[in-house]
């Protein structure tokens, strides 16, 4: 690699890809080269169009700037796989707008690939099936508004937007968003309620019009630690009109990922089975709960039987498919 300058150029460019500031010295150890090397390698990416920022001094080093266009990317192996399988999971989000665009880049990657990462690709897209509920164009969450929301979540700066409440009133709201929660094929925000003066959860796919109010705040300690943790202790203090009783043949403390956005209680724990008490405002969301957790180890609902002749329905088709 040292000797070939096309093949060090890439691995530089892949190096100033991963990080926002290199140091001269710290590039040539990785790449074994002497700082002056270094410095012809950068001059060559620039001959390339690559926009290189160098600054001088004890603080100083490269870094890839913003350009005008995207330039090409270097991945590695790992990297590459990476990309394809997330871009496959985001074609399929509820969010509006993205699906088509997710296929293209997922395609133009496929097409480069090279033939093992193609086969580890495709292995890994054959023996994953993603149980997707069914949802209308109203479930959708607007992709303008998510890069809103991202982007003030990450610069502090308030938020405005008409959002739908769950008891169907509407309102305008204006935040201080911190950060985005995915639950789910569903989004979230985690902000603080200027006009409440009170933290609030908020569901993407209710919100509407969201344009940033122009003022920026200093972020605030989220209750529990982070949005993650906030949320799920909110979704835990919602009443909960319905609940199920499920016997889980395996060990309760495997099922962690299967429940970790789902109301339950454990009843009674063995060392190889358990038995869960499931709450959920909502039928479906209860028998979608105990479909999930089915997908992982054998599940027998106790009770009510309307839960049970559901999931026995739902699991009967995914059999057939």
């Amino acid at each position: 690699m040292r000797n070939d300058p096309t093949g060090r150029a890439l691995q530089l460019l892949s190096l100033l890809q991963t990080r926002r500031l290199w140091r001269g010295a710290e590039l040539a150890e990785r790449l074994e080269v002497t700082e002056r090397t270094v410095r012809r390698d950068v001059d060559r990416l620039r001959d390339l169009g690559y926009p290189v920022d160098a600054t001088p001094g004890s603080d100083g080093g490269y870094r890839l700037a913003a350009g005008a266009h995207l330039p090409p990317l270097v991945f590695d192996d790992d990297e590459a796989v990476a990309v394809a399988v997330g871009l496959r999971a985001a074609a399929g989000a509820a969010i509006g707008g993205i699906e088509e665009t997710s296929l293209r880049a997922l395609a133009k990657i496929e097409q480069v690939l090279p033939d093992r990462l193609r086969r580890r690709v495709s292995a890994l897209h054959a023996s994953v099936v993603s149980l997707h509920r069914a949802h209308g164009d109203d479930e959708l969450v607007d992709l303008d508004a998510l890069g809103v929301l991202a982007s003030a979540c990450r610069d502090h700066e308030e938020v405005r937007f008409d959002y739908h409440g769950r008891d169907g009133d509407d309102s305008r709201r204006l935040v201080e968003p911190h950060q985005l929660v995915t639950a789910g094929r569903r989004w979230y925000l985690v902000a603080w309620d200027l006009r409440r003066a009170d933290w609030r959860t908020f569901r993407l796919d209710r919100l509407s019009g969201a344009q940033l109010a122009g003022r920026r705040f200093a972020p605030r300690h989220i209750p529990g630690g982070d949005g993650a943790s906030y949320f799920a202790a909110s979704i835990a203090s919602i009443p909960r009109e319905l609940e199920t009783l499920v016997a889980v043949h395996a060990p309760y403390e495997q099922l962690a990922e299967a429940l970790s956005w789902v109301d339950h209680t454990p009843v009674d724990t063995e060392a190889g089975s358990c038995t869960i008490r499931l709450r959920a405002d909502k039928l479906d969301s209860l028998v979608m709960a105990v479909v999930r957790l089915a997908l992982g180890a054998p599940v027998r609902v106790l009770r009510p039987r309307a839960v049970s002749d559901e999931v026995d329905t739902l699991i009967g088709r995914l059999d057939q498919r």
